[in-house]
């Protein structure tokens, strides 16, 4: 009987040896097959909850594909590090990547996947206003963000379209940083400032502006935010590419399929001193004015709006190619 217990013991202790060598194999495996990416987004906002979607949701792992986030503040730091190899895919407006190609230079930046189709920016306003006009803007200091980044631009663009003159009508002040519009309108003098959610939302909820217009809602769609890397890099990394895209465009179909509130649930980590309450308030502001691409593909008609905007904007003198900036061949390929 001794023997037969003995026997059974050394049998399962050898299996669970087998069994432990076995799983350390298999985790040393994915861990090898799990690629890591730096991505640098341009600011956090629910305005790019598709992205928080996917990475949460693990899309990216089943792509085999980890994420390592960091926010630039700003399109210009993004696109710094992108070209300094600090990091290997950068999120931003794709007019960085045009001002890169006009430089001249010969590994230049392409857009591989979009993301946002319109200005996810909202005119917050000091005083409670009935029936907004963009005529109430006249005489007005406005904080529009950083000249030359498409936000501004675009809010340019709403004011012309509206019969305003930027130049004469009322104060663009540009001199506050990306991340600190929101305490500068607060504590300042300006009676208007465009900020995203969730942010806009909570100056509203602290009783220190009211949202008034989107941004988005007034300009039309425009390729607002968009994946990037260099030429060199998606030329050599074209599976990875092709899995981020892949990973995008399932976060892209999650929100359309989902409600704010489920959204806003998947995504409070991302937004940790935002309530869910919150966050479903913001979802469903970019939901009402249809923010987010259904697809990655990023067409040549809005390249081009981008363009005539930044032409109007007196900030590009000689228009990119479209073939040479975007790459749609993964976004076609994924859908």
């Amino acid at each position: 009987m001794k023997k037969v217990i003995v026997t059974i013991i050394s049998v399962l202790i050898i299996a669970i040896a087998i069994i432990a060598v076995f799983t350390l194999n298999n985790k040393e495996k994915i861990e090898n097959e799990i690629r890591t990416l730096k991505v640098s987004e341009v600011t956090r906002s629910v305005f790019y909850a598709p992205q928080y979607v996917a990475i949460a949701n693990g899309f990216f792992e089943e792509e085999g594909l980890k994420i390592e986030l960091t926010t630039g503040q700003g399109a210009d730091n993004v696109m710094t590090a992108v070209l300094a190899n600090q990091c290997d895919i950068g999120f931003c407006g794709p007019e960085a990547s045009i001002y890169v190609y006009n430089e001249g230079k010969e590994d230049y930046i392409q857009v591989f996947a979009q993301l946002t189709k319109r200005d996810g920016s909202f005119l917050v306003s000091k005083n409670p206003t009935d029936n907004f006009s963009w005529e109430d803007l006249k005489g007005k200091t406005v904080i529009p963000g950083r000249k030359g980044g498409v936000p501004y631009m675009t809010f340019e663009y709403v004011l012309k379209q509206n019969g305003i003159n930027p130049e004469t009508d009322l104060v663009l002040d540009d001199s506050i940083k990306f991340d600190l519009m929101a305490g500068a309108f607060a504590g300042g003098d300006a009676e208007y400032v465009t900020l995203f959610e969730p942010t806009a939302s909570m100056t509203e909820d602290e009783g220190k502006g009211y949202v008034v217009a989107s941004v988005g809602e007034a300009s039309g769609e425009v390729p607002y935010t968009a994946y990037c890397a260099k030429k060199s890099y998606i030329e050599k990394n074209s599976e990875v590419i092709e899995g981020f895209t892949r990973a995008i465009y399932k976060g892209q179909k999650w929100v359309k399929e989902h409600s704010a509130r489920e959204i806003a649930e998947v995504i409070q980590g991302y937004f940790p001193s935002t309530s869910v309450e919150s966050l479903e308030q913001s979802v469903q502001s970019y939901k009402n004015i249809d923010a987010w691409n259904e697809t990655p593909v990023l067409k040549q008609e809005a390249f081009d709006k981008l363009q005539e905007i930044m032409t109007e904007a007196g900030e590009l003198t000689k228009q990119a190619p479209y073939e040479k900036i975007v790459n749609n061949s993964f976004a076609e390929k994924v859908k």
